[in-house]
């Protein structure tokens, strides 16, 4: 088997692996629409492109890369502004533009989302923007298409509602996430309650439940049916329709996917009276999602999904919880009080079983989340998406105006519950990158305490407890270093250097927020990152930077450039010799020397980003773990000691 998961996995990256263009280019393409994308809150329309792209055959690249010419085969990601969208742009139009394309980014710095990859196993071998205007050389055909009835549906659920409410109901009934504010989106995040955003497990739930429920008791008071059929087959057969369309309609995306394929097992089980819920119902669905996703396995999704089950599952059918559970003659009351009370476990459960995943991959993790989902699924399942159900119904007649309110006001609540309690004291847990052996630990920790019966799974404790204690021992890194070098992250400096409360210093100031997030988020940092020149204990001029940063009781003098004048070699020289580290966008000549490292573009077009620790000449690099794969193009230069 595990020799079977090499070679599913070297098949698909085989069968969908697309190279990306080796450097930057401003071409003229032509090609057909396969999806797209209207992302409101950034103010943006997404394409995706199925073209035949003609890399120009001399010239130097943007980043100064030289450029091989040929063609290739493959999907462009094209971003253009909301003001040029046309109802032409539709999937399966013939379209014509001109654009900047970019290679899909590998990670910023260690442990930053890999973009790169993702476009690997999608086809997509570029990334850019529209410059100017798209022709539609020839319409979408004629026929009703998933893409537009789920535009159609998104834009219709923003009419009836508008603002916050209205994005977070598109996102309900459609997958179409991209108009949530950004504010709304990082209180869901902080709140534990990202995962109501995503079409996933609650959804699809809800959805075929309904059905199932619907089917089930109205087939009931038919007594010439009843009596005739099977009436729980009937049932799941209809919530196993509802549940197909319904991933189908939201874009039929990986999690979806996986999530659909968990309730079509419950299905079957409850069609032959089998136990629903089992962890060889689980294993049956993570089978079939690594057989044909293999690469999912690395992604937050598959293992926060799955991980979240497992912990219902492990926790449910333990011995504590079921004599908990067990019948003591009591009245409702007291029924109900032990089962609000194990609810909230459960939700605390799955919060301590997530947060290695949620700490490793995002560097950070919410402490309230399961105050919060104790309110906010019963609201989502219970509320907002029957009623939203209900609207859509009752809109062709026109009395959908009453269920639309009460989908408002839910989904206002529950906005408001994520905003409270985000921002708790205390609410984010921040922490830097921690090494993969120790978070692989913890999960094989948590898959021990899950899978064994008895108190020989309290074993399980013992690597969770040591691997918490590393993760929380894990250092900020003092340096982070983009992969092009032109943004630079002083981690731990406080007002006046070396004290007070700890901060992050960016070379270089962003009009976007993706980069200081990122750069924030790897140091285990939360706030507002601060420009370098305006803090004390720098010295910056036109060209360059020169902090002098005191780590374990000793002095290390960095350079950093920021300029793109010429630059006296003799002075250069002189100012690199003097510098531990010298780190610069562009190449720098031999004469620059600094004692330990130059970290030019020379060196980082082979490393990619880097994260340094000074104490003990720590480096670790995007290219320790990305080496070698055909989505991380560099050349074998080894990284000075």
């Amino acid at each position: 088997m595990v020799a079977a998961g090499f070679v599913t996995i070297w098949i698909k990256s085989s069968l969908m692996g697309t190279p990306p263009i080796p450097r930057p280019v401003v071409v003229q393409l032509a090609g057909v629409v396969v999806s797209r994308e209207t992302r409101g809150a950034e103010g943006i329309v997404r394409l995706i492109l199925a073209t035949r792209l003609a890399l120009p055959a001399s010239g130097r690249a943007v980043d100064g890369a030289q450029a091989g010419d040929g063609l290739r085969t493959g999907r462009v990601r094209i971003a253009l502004p909301v003001a040029q969208d046309s109802p032409g742009l539709a999937p399966g139009a013939h379209v014509a533009l001109r654009a900047r394309l970019l290679p899909p980014p590998p990670p910023m710095v260690p442990g930053a989302v890999n973009f790169a990859r993702t476009a690997w196993f999608a086809g997509l071998m570029a990334t850019g923007r529209a410059l100017g205007p798209v022709t539609v050389i020839a319409p979408a055909p004629p026929g009703t298409r998933l893409d537009a009835i789920r535009q159609g549906l998104a834009d219709h659920i923003r009419h009836q509602l508008g603002g916050s409410p209205g994005t977070i109901a598109a996102a309900f009934a459609s997958g179409d996430r991209g108009s949530i504010a950004r504010s709304d989106e990082d209180a869901m995040r902080d709140a534990g309650l990202t995962h109501l955003l995503s079409i996933s497990g609650l959804h699809v739930s809800a959805v075929v439940g309904a059905v199932y429920l619907i089917v089930a008791r109205g087939l009931a008071l038919i007594p010439f049916v009843a009596l005739r059929i099977r009436v729980p087959l009937a049932a799941a057969t209809g919530g196993a329709l509802a549940g197909i369309g319904y991933t189908l309609l939201t874009g039929a995306e990986v999690p979806t996917i996986r999530s659909c394929l968990g309730a079509l097992l419950v299905l079957a089980a409850l069609a032959l009276g089998r136990d629903p819920l089992s962890l060889r119902m689980l294993a049956v669905a993570a089978f079939i999602v690594m057989l044909f996703w293999p690469e999912a396995v690395v992604g937050p999704s598959f293992q926060m999904s799955f991980g979240s089950v497992i912990a219902i599952i492990a926790f449910d059918s333990s011995a504590p919880v079921r004599h908990f559970l067990r019948p003591r003659g009591e009245g409702w009351l007291g029924r109900l009080w032990r089962h609000l009370a194990l609810v909230l476990a459960t939700g605390l459960v799955i919060e301590l079983a997530l947060m290695p995943m949620s700490l490793f991959h995002f560097h950070r993790a919410g402490i309230y989340g399961a105050l919060a989902n104790v309110v906010a699924i019963p609201l989502t399942t219970f509320v907002s998406m029957p009623f939203l159900a209900l609207a859509l119904l009752l809109d062709p007649v026109g009395l959908g105006a009453p269920a639309w309110w009460v989908t408002g006001r839910s989904l206002d609540l529950l906005l408001g519950i994520a905003h409270l309690t985000a921002h708790q004291p205390g609410a984010v847990t921040m922490l830097p990158g921690m090494p993969g052996w120790v978070f692989a630990m913890m999960v094989l920790g948590l898959l021990w305490l899950a899978l064994w019966t008895g108190r020989v799974r309290l074993w399980g404790l013992v690597p969770v407890g040591l691997g918490a204690v590393l993760a929380f021992m894990t250092p900020s890194p003092d340096l982070l270093i983009t992969g092009d070098g032109h943004h630079v992250g002083i981690v731990g400096e406080g007002p006046e250097g070396g004290g007070g409360e700890r901060a992050l210093l960016m070379l270089r100031t962003t009009r976007g927020d993706y980069t200081r997030s990122t750069l924030m988020e790897s140091a285990g940092l939360d706030g507002e990152a601060r420009p370098l020149d305006t803090w004390p204990g720098a010295q910056c001029n036109a060209d360059f930077c020169r902090v002098v940063l005191r780590r374990s009781g000793r002095a290390y003098a960095i350079l950093m450039s920021r300029g793109r004048d010429h630059v006296d070699l003799a002075m250069l020289a002189r100012a690199c010799a003097e510098a531990d580290i010298v780190i610069a966008d562009r190449s720098l000549p031999r004469g620059c020397r600094p004692r330990w490292l130059k970290a030019d573009r020379r060196l980082l077009r082979q490393t990619g980003g880097m994260a340094i620790r000074l104490a003990g000449h720590h480096v670790r690099t995007v290219a320790d773990t990305e080496r070698g794969h055909g989505w991380f193009a560099q050349l074998s230069v080894p990284l000075p000691r």
